[in-house]
């Protein structure tokens, strides 16, 4: 087995009862972006963007003194092989909300290939930044390793959620061979404030089914709130649970949110008006459509 690049395409080439097949690897889908906001005369505005690949930002008409952007993945899902890298900034005094276009899929991969999504998020001094992508729906055969770090100033505001749906309910999908690695790190000044990593291979539906773990839950949401309003939310949040959700103070400018359902659709109708509640009602629109 050799594999290299000719004229820019990878080309695998194979020995096979002495003749040499040359197989060119199949394309892959890659995107960056770079975006960052600053605070300009008590509003926030353009500070830098950069993107290229399959990965593009909009920016709908910004509400109030913040920053709205929706990423656009345009190669219409993840598979294996492909790589996604994301560079958020909110500088000073700045206030940006992050969404998606609409939910991520993470289609089958390829044996021995796995999509990868890295996304960083740098919060300065008296900033806010909204990191509130919708749904990633994993499909059968998917493998998706996900990582998220973000850095905040001492005094920084960060919300931040990421909704999972093991396979569309509506269409029959179950999850019996997929791997999802997901991993989040929050560090305030440089000091480690929450770690969360999720690993989940092989039939997930029966991984999922198990009492201690899922109950049979096809669709989860974690959210981290870092305010020093944080505790003063616990019971309007608590309030909107379902049996299968929880909100708990690590401290208390650290809230923590957990959410089980059956399927997207009552994920959303729990998830949603939390949503609400957190962001004063300035939840981006593009999640109520």
């Amino acid at each position: 087995m050799w594999s290299g690049f000719f004229g820019g395409v990878q080309i695998t080439c194979q020995v096979k009862h002495g003749a040499v097949i040359a197989r060119p690897a199949q394309p892959r889908a890659v995107g960056q972006i770079a975006l960052a906001v600053k605070s300009l005369g008590g509003r926030t505005a353009l500070s830098g963007l950069r993107q290229s690949g399959a990965f593009k930002a909009l920016f709908p008409r910004a509400r109030g003194g913040a920053v709205e952007a929706i990423l656009i993945n345009t190669a219409g899902g993840i598979t294996g092989g492909d790589r996604f890298d994301t560079r958020i900034e909110a500088q000073a005094e700045s206030h940006l909300s992050v969404t998606t276009q609409a939910a991520e899929r993470a289609y089958r991969a390829q044996p021995g290939e796995r999509g990868r999504v890295t996304n960083r998020l740098s919060v300065g001094p008296g900033a806010r930044l909204d990191w509130l992508p919708q749904e990633t729906i994993l499909y059968d055969g998917s493998a998706l390793e996900r990582t998220l770090v973000a850095d905040l100033a001492a005094d920084a505001r960060l919300l931040l959620v990421e909704p999972v749906v093991f396979g569309r309910a509506a269409m029959g999908e179950v999850l019996h061979d997929a791997l999802f690695h997901d991993r989040i790190e929050i560090r305030r000044a440089g000091v480690p404030l929450y770690l969360d990593a999720l690993r989940l291979v092989g039939d997930l539906a029966a991984h999922l089914a198990r009492p201690a773990l899922a109950g049979g839950a096809g669709a989860m949401a974690s959210l981290v709130f870092v305010a020093p309003e944080a505790e003063s939310q616990l019971k309007p949040l608590r309030a909107l649970m379902p049996p299968t959700g929880g909100v708990s103070l690590l401290r208390e400018d650290v809230l923590v949110m957990r959410l089980l359902a059956p399927d997207s659709f009552a994920l959303r109708r729990a998830l949603v008006p939390a949503l609400i509640c957190l962001t004063d009602n300035a939840l981006p629109r593009s999640w109520m459509t």
